[in-house]
């Protein structure tokens, strides 16, 4: 993003964080409205099964049908940055957001729901990559990953109290409420957003790439359909082989036309620098592991111990208070000592969560569970952001607005991918124990696990291989 006032751009000789403290605490209210609205849907999907009377596999796309909004916008963030400013662009995303989550209270159908949802979507997805390019952009290159840590302020908050205020807003008033209560927090993001973000020069000479801004929705919409489709019906189904090679040609001809354009929607070129597209690919299967995993949480907590959305919530708790920990200590090391020791620490301890809940049952104790939730939320701290920090490190600071939307529409796009596979290999395991009266569900979500921690187990190997960093 351009234009960033000399106010917003502090010398790391005379730098202290209480300068950029207020714009760092408005964007984190931004995403906290966005994550938070995420996590909540996570501990609601049993509910929303039951109240719409329909299947997991229909309600999944509540919020996968939202992922892929935020992936589908995402990539016009730099572009719309730039053009209209910053600022003017994370106020109308918040504005936009909170009318949409109005909107999904009065939904009736599942139908209308996913449409809402869409919205939502699309409001939302640019309040992250923007946010990010801003924080990136006001950082001293040597507190970065401290300063990029704040931002996980939001990665943190969201995981704790989302599951615990859906939970007992869904047992004690009504499914309604977990989108109203964007409206409050949507306010207050959009007050600290007006009022401490740096206002930023509109660039008039900016010309939007149309074709990629209509291939690459087509192209990402497919693939995560096409997985979904796949992993539910088989890959025999018809509709799931079509909507691959949709997926795969489209976005064989979004990367050439890319690639040819002057002023592309999405900066592909960075990926000739292999140790960017090294970071991506450890970030893209970081992302697969850990948010296919999340959902499985309280849907295994509710459907096969029995619990309450609320106690369901509270369940999660050991596991942002890990992440708490993780994040704070992974800023400082990354800061001290690269990217390297903290993110091979940080996947190892995911992949340890990851195999421990390959081993659950219906039988499972609260103890095993929580711990192993603990270890996932600790890999979670220390990777998240220090990856995102370490692979804006390795773009040209000038192409840092337009790789962000990049790193982060690939990201959603990946969680996308890992919470339809995991819920599409669910779907099709519970399906088979569902005639069987004695069957133990729980090892249907134990035999899903397989796939994050095999995903997480690749992250692991790939992320041996990340270079030392010279200091800045």
């Amino acid at each position: 993003m351009k234009g960033l006032s000399d106010n917003a751009r502090p010398l790391s000789s005379e730098f202290s964080i209480r300068q950029i403290l207020p714009t760092l605490l408005a964007i984190a209210s931004g995403m906290f409205l966005v994550i938070l609205d995420s996590t909540v849907m996570n501990v609601a999907v049993p509910k929303l099964v039951e109240h719409f009377g329909t299947t997991l596999g229909t309600i999944q796309w509540v919020i996968t049908a939202y992922t892929l909004a935020l992936a589908a916008v995402i990539p016009l963030a730099g572009w719309f940055s730039d053009r209209f400013g910053a600022k003017k662009v994370f106020l109308s995303s918040i504005v936009l957001f909170v009318i949409s989550s109005i909107l999904c209270t009065l939904a009736q159908t599942p139908e209308q729901l996913i449409i809402y949802r869409i919205i939502q979507g699309l409001g939302g997805g640019m309040v992250a990559p923007i946010g990010i390019a801003t924080t990136f952009r006001i950082a001293p290159p040597d507190k970065r990953g401290s300063i990029m840590g704040i931002l996980g302020i939001p990665m943190l908050l969201a995981p704790i109290l989302g599951p615990i205020l859906s939970g007992s807003l869904i047992e004690y008033v009504n499914w309604h409420w977990i989108f109203i209560i964007n409206l409050p927090v949507g306010m207050l993001a959009f007050f600290m957003a007006f009022k401490f973000l740096p206002s930023t020069s509109p660039g008039k000479e900016m010309k939007l790439d149309v074709k990629g801004a209509l291939l690459a929705p087509v192209a990402f919409a497919s693939l995560v359909f096409s997985i979904h489709q796949g992993g539910e019906k088989g890959w025999s189904d018809g509709l799931a082989l079509g909507t691959l090679v949709i997926g795969v040609v489209t976005l064989l001809l979004f990367i050439v036309i890319e690639l040819r354009q002057k002023q592309p929607l999405l900066e592909l070129r960075v990926f000739r620098s292999l140790p960017f597209f090294h970071g991506a690919i450890l970030a893209w299967l970081n992302q697969i592991a850990l948010f296919g995993s999340l959902l499985l949480f309280p849907l295994y907590l509710q459907q096969v111990k029995g619990l309450s959305p609320f106690e369901a919530g509270l369940y999660v708790i050991p596991q942002a208070i890990m992440s708490t920990i993780g994040i704070n200590i992974g800023g400082k090391l990354f800061d001290k000592h690269g990217a390297r020791p903290v993110v091979i620490a940080g996947i190892s301890s995911l992949l340890v969560g990851l195999l421990a809940l390959t081993q659950i049952s219906a039988q499972t104790g609260s103890v095993y569970l929580l711990i192993s939730f603990g270890f996932v939320g600790l890999g979670q701290g220390l990777t998240l952001m220090q990856i995102n920090s370490h692979i804006l490190k390795l773009a040209p600071r000038e192409l840092v607005s337009r790789v962000t939307p990049i790193t982060t529409s690939a990201q959603q796009i990946m969680s996308s991918f890992g919470i339809t596979i995991t819920t599409a290999f669910l779907s099709r395991q519970l399906k088979q124990l569902s005639t069987d009266a004695s069957a133990d569900l729980g090892l249907a979500f134990g035999h899903t696990f397989w796939i994050t921690a095999g995903v997480a187990g690749l992250a692991l190997l790939v992320s041996l291989f990340i270079q030392k960093e010279k200091k800045s």
